[in-house]
């Protein structure tokens, strides 16, 4: 029995789904759209997207995901880098493109559905030049065919890096002959990483736009047995209740979720019974030990962590058993990849020794960055490749991540993780979110600056966050500033510009 698909719980037939991929696939095929082309996608989440990208598979081509936070520019830069022929965008997305400045690409819409619209608050009817001029998708899937040709292998996600400092960076698979259909590899996780099995439930609150999310979402349609309900945003409320009406038995969560959802009252919590779930998976940044516990004993041993990136995929994978055994561990290396920790001058480091952490996993194949003008030995060793995290593995072979290279504070010769503060500083009452970085200081070479988001109606100060950690870190780690924010510049994947911070 095939799986169906639900937007905020309203239901699309997986029948429906295939046969509107179909004709949307040829619908972009008229439109020149072949194998090894790329379509950039500028979209909320919705079921559409998914369309989207099952089309790419009967087209052979790349697909772009843009993050909608975006300004006009930096999709443009995208577009323009990856060579995208097609730009397909809900329609009010598409309000704040120059259509002047997107002359080599055909711009496509399609309607922002009512559940997105009533989720952001949005006016569906407000016009601009660029969409009164793009192709609306809606209508022309009415007058469309379904495509009579059967899947090619899928070339899969053409992801971008988050751009933290310079230019994003295009992450683009090579095309080469003799390559493993990235769907198969799809369909192999889905059961291998996500233990899904038929008629289970998954529930993504997190943005198709990034690429773990996106990553899984596709392992649960090449499952094609499964239900996929995918929710507009994330509210900790809506994303409990919502484990409850669908009987969820698999979920997507990032530490910055966790945290919503611990610091709702108690009250809240006991409304709501998760006991159909089974399995849910966390990636994109190390979840804080303290944290990942409290919802062990909340929600039961049903957590896993996968250390991951957008350049090799899920690397490592730990049990909720394992974690509680070896706290602030990502785990152990997947089955088929190879983990080594080198230091500066690529020579290999023993247990216990930090360095810069490389992975050998050829799952999803090898990939050159554009706009990249470095050496690629800047970030090779033999086949492994490093994104410039640091970290250690244990004589069991478990990975343990101190931070990122370019996040790392040194003070007065002192190395300082800003992860290793983060996860203690999130814990304080009146705290809902923070970021450590490191600014420059006369003296010590930097300094650590703590920028922090109070709960409504409560300001601290820095002498109450001294006291606060006292006893939990040495001193030296101690914020020497504090800056208050209205909102940390957080993508809803949970991934913090600190470049911004540094700026602001």
């Amino acid at each position: 029995m095939l799986g169906n698909l639900y937007l905020n719980g309203n239901l699309t037939l997986r029948l429906d789904f295939e046969s509107r991929s179909k004709k949307l696939a040829a619908t972009l095929q008229t439109q020149g759209i072949g194998q090894g082309d790329t379509v950039a996608v500028l979209m909320r989440n919705d079921v559409k997207y998914l369309e989207v990208i099952q089309a790419c598979r009967y087209l052979g081509s790349y697909f772009v995901p843009l993050n909608w936070h975006s300004v006009a520019t930096e999709i443009e830069h995208i577009i323009e880098d990856s060579g995208a022929k097609v730009l397909i965008a809900h329609k009010d997305l598409a309000h704040q493109l120059n259509e002047k400045n997107l002359p080599k690409v055909l711009l496509t819409t399609f309607p922002t559905p009512p559940e997105v619209a009533e989720s952001y608050q949005i006016d569906v009817n407000a016009r601009s030049s660029a969409s009164d001029i793009a192709l609306d998708l809606e209508l022309a899937l009415q007058a469309a065919v379904q495509i009579d040709t059967q899947p090619k292998p899928f070339k899969g996600m053409f992801a971008y890096t988050s751009g933290s400092t310079g230019r994003p960076k295009g992450i683009k698979r090579r095309a080469q002959d003799g390559d493993t259909d990235k769907y198969i590899v799809y369909q192999g996780l889905s059961r291998s990483l996500m233990q899904l099995t038929k008629n289970d439930r998954f529930y993504l609150a997190a943005p198709i736009y990034h690429s773990a999310p996106n990553t899984l979402t596709l392992c649960s349609l090449a499952a094609s047995d499964v239900d996929i309900y995918i929710s507009t945003k994330f509210d900790p409320e809506h994303f409990l209740a919502a484990i409850d009406k669908y009987n969820i038995t698999h979920i997507y969560i990032v530490p910055t979720m966790m945290i919503r959802l611990l610091k709702l009252p108690q009250t809240i919590r006991e409304q709501y019974n998760l006991g159909s779930l089974k399995y849910a998976l966390s990636t994109g940044s190390p979840c804080p030990a303290d944290i990942k516990k409290a919802m062990i004993e909340w929600f039961g041993p049903i957590f896993y962590e996968s250390y991951g990136a957008s350049e090799i995929g899920f690397m490592t994978l730990i049990s909720s058993s394992e974690a509680l055994e070896k706290p602030g561990s990502v785990g152990k290396v997947v089955a088929g990849g190879a983990i080594k920790i080198l230091n500066e001058n690529k020579q290999e480091l023993g247990t216990q020794q930090s360095g810069l952490i490389y992975v050998d996993l050829p799952m999803f194949g090898k990939f050159d960055y554009t706009n990249f003008d470095g050496d690629s030995s800047e970030y090779t060793y033999q086949n492994y490749i490093s994104v410039g995290d640091i970290g250690f593995l244990d004589e069991e072979g478990y990975l343990f991540i101190n931070d990122r290279q370019k996040d790392m504070i040194i003070s007065g010769g002192a190395n300082i993780f800003p992860l290793e503060i983060e996860s203690v500083l999130i814990q304080m009452n009146d705290i809902v979110d923070c970021a450590i970085y490191g600014s420059p200081h006369p003296e010590f070479g930097e300094m650590v600056v703590a920028a922090v988001q109070c709960q409504p109606g409560k300001i601290i100060t820095l002498e109450q966050m001294h006291e606060y950690l006292d006893s939990k870190l040495a001193r030296f780690k101690f914020p020497r500033k504090l800056d208050i924010h209205q909102k940390l510049p957080r993508e809803d994947s949970g991934k913090i510009f600190k470049q911004k911070l540094r700026e602001s």
